[in-house]
């Protein structure tokens, strides 16, 4: 029965969020939707705060296990983006980018939320930057870009248009086909023949070693 509260407290929290906001969040309102009394949040939790940072990592392990299959199935940055561009529409549906930006918001007054969005945003950023590994491993640019930076910056931008889909949804669309052209031109790379591909890796290996020195140099006091 304790786990069963427990339960039910995550997802009164995380519809509460969704349907009332963060400034409405309270043990009272919580305990509402969850249909307990509300000093069980403070017998389970200690806090509505500490409440909502389990929430938040609950919540996101659900939705991460309910397309990690569909992630497997990903063999390249064009499938990528699709896969996002299906995954907005739902999260959108389900109240899920409601519940985020929300968290979002929490977070800049609340520094135990904000670093459970964090590490509930690291989840995804995981999940992601195993299938870069895998789609870019047979290009180019395998070993010239890193995935795990990327894996941020893809996140990061998906983020930025979920939330900026609500004051500017046709700037949030074009934003998406920026990054689709992006995924097409990585996968035109891959018919060129094997001289271009040999050229331009050597662009690539003299460009990244440029960065490097120019890093060093602004890094020296």
């Amino acid at each position: 029965m304790s786990a069963e509260t427990r339960t039910k407290l995550l997802e009164g929290a995380l519809r509460t969020l969704t349907e009332q906001g963060i400034a409405r969040i309270s043990a009272r309102t919580v305990a509402a939707g969850a249909g307990v009394n509300q000093a069980l949040v403070f017998y389970h939790f200690g806090s509505v705060e500490e409440l909502l940072a389990e929430a938040c990592r609950y919540g996101t392990e659900q939705r991460v296990a309910r397309y990690r299959e569909r992630l497997d199935r990903i063999g390249s940055l064009g499938e990528l983006l699709v896969f996002g561009r299906e995954m907005h529409e739902e999260e959108k549906a389900a109240g899920q980018l409601a519940v985020l930006g929300q968290l979002l918001a929490g977070a800049q007054a609340h520094p135990r939320l904000a670093s459970a969005t964090a590490a509930g945003l690291d989840l995804w950023i995981v999940e992601i930057e195993r299938v870069l590994e895998r789609v870019l491993a047979p290009t180019p640019l395998a070993g010239f870009a890193d995935p795990a930076g990327l894996a941020r910056a893809v996140s990061a931008s998906f983020v930025g248009i979920e939330l900026y889909e609500g004051v500017d949804e046709e700037g949030a669309g074009a934003a998406l086909a920026a990054l689709e052209q992006l995924a097409s031109l990585v996968a035109a790379l891959d018919t060129l023949g094997p001289v271009a591909q040999r050229a331009l890796r050597h662009t690539l290996r003299r460009t990244s070693g440029s960065a490097g020195v120019t890093a060093r140099v602004r890094r020296t006091p």
